[in-house]
């Protein structure tokens, strides 16, 4: 495995860099400044300095660079496009200025793999010109959906159409004012084996009996103008024609999605723990308590040095998964997947929690980005599947292959 920039991805990195340096940072004051501080969501905007990053991205051809479509996106391969995304995760508001960010992203590949030429015409194509935003409706409140067979929303079939029942939470994106669908996802056929039982399907936002019950907040914080909403659908009629492949393939479609998703998230995720950790150490050459630097103090420099080693040891895992994506696909894969999931969060968390405690009261306060990095990295390790969840994915996996190798012997 070589992980080395090409020539070509070093073009892309220097260009990415550069456009995060002279634009994107310092968007970000702008940006929070624009926002509304509306506890209403129906009272969100879309920040004006965003859609004039996203221009400025789109004609410097910085645009799309997650789809390894070359037609619609940067045609770039898993490993070379983690090498932009932790470049992204530097910044919040990175992803969306580059059309990259999630739920999106994952949509536009669901719709691009396995759409119809209809679906992808009305719903992928205004996704992809960035148009329009998105949500993926999965998670629901009155089950455990850490085990997703759970889920008792209903996708139900009737002739030629396709009714949809039940209530969503944890719809990232259902707040944002240009959200125009979410993708459903409920159960089609119960008495089906338990991953033949559900399909996924195109919802308009505007449907008649589709309604945002509440956005939720995260520490407080309802993360405008995007958010996390609840969703409540009832007696939600639509054609039949808006169900994603077929009635049944929700589950396949959902591997299909979330491999490559979970490498985004966690390249995205080392970076916002190398911002974190280049806050603590800037900090800690700043600061001088008892006539010494922060960075000289207790165990400061063990601190220091056990970031340094775990961001380094959560890239070279995430590279490996994402070369293993490019050369074997996801079924070989899937236990680095869920390795990643685990490891690269709480990575994250810990830098962001060392950055907090070394920048004392003000490491609690808004003029640093650090509890948002915080909570990023804590949300993270629910988002897509909990840390438990994986390690029961990554122990079968395991015993299983313990199980081959023994047997071959």
């Amino acid at each position: 495995m070589d992980f080395a920039a090409s020539k070509r991805i070093q073009v892309w990195i220097e260009r990415l860099d550069t456009f995060m340096r002279d634009e994107v940072i310092p968007a970000e004051p702008v940006y929070a400044a624009q926002l509304s501080g509306s506890s209403d969501h129906r009272q969100w905007r879309q920040p004006p300095v965003m859609e004039s990053l996203k221009a400025k991205a789109r004609a410097g051809g910085l645009w799309n660079l997650f789809l390894p479509d070359a037609e619609h996106g940067a045609g770039l391969s898993h490993v070379e496009y983690a090498a932009l995304a932790e470049i992204m995760g530097h910044s919040f508001i990175a992803p969306e200025a580059f059309n990259c960010s999630a739920p999106d992203s994952g949509n536009m590949e669901v719709l691009h793999r396995y759409g119809t030429p209809e679906q992808k015409q009305r719903w992928l194509q205004p996704l992809l010109d960035g148009d329009i935003r998105s949500g993926f409706g999965m998670t629901e409140p009155e089950v455990a959906s850490s085990d997703a067979t759970n889920m008792q929303a209903t996708a139900s079939i009737e002739g030629d159409q396709v009714v949809l029942n039940g209530r969503k939470w944890w719809t990232t994106g259902a707040g944002h004012p240009h959200c125009r669908f979410v993708i459903f996802m409920g159960l089609s056929a119960p008495q089906a084996e338990p991953h033949r039982r559900h399909s996924m399907v195109i919802c308009p936002l505007d449907a008649a009996g589709v309604k945002i019950e509440r956005m939720l907040p995260v520490f407080h914080h309802l993360h405008e103008p995007s958010g996390h909403g609840e969703v409540s659908f009832t007696d939600v009629r639509l054609p039949l024609d808006n169900v994603i492949l077929g009635a049944g393939r929700g589950f396949e479609i959902a591997q299909g999605r979330l491999g490559p998703g979970r490498v985004h998230h966690c390249m995205r995720a080392i970076g916002a723990a190398e911002r974190a950790l280049a806050m603590l150490c800037a900090r800690a050459r700043s600061r001088t308590a008892f006539g010494k630097p922060l960075a000289e103090l207790g165990g400061n420099p063990d601190i220091i040095a056990n970031l340094r080693m775990a961001i380094e040891q959560a890239r070279l895992l995430t590279l490996k998964t994402a070369w293993t994506l490019d050369t074997h696909g996801t079924k070989a894969a899937l236990s680095l997947i869920s390795q990643i999931k685990v490891v690269v969060p709480a990575v994250a968390q810990q830098a962001a929690d060392a950055a907090i405690q070394i920048h004392g009261g003000a490491g609690l306060s808004d003029d640093f980005p650090l509890t948002q990095l915080y909570a990023y990295a804590r949300v993270l390790r629910l988002a897509d599947g909990p840390d438990e969840v994986h390690r029961g994915v990554i122990a079968r996996l395991e015993m299983k292959a313990q199980a081959a190798q023994e047997a071959a012997r």
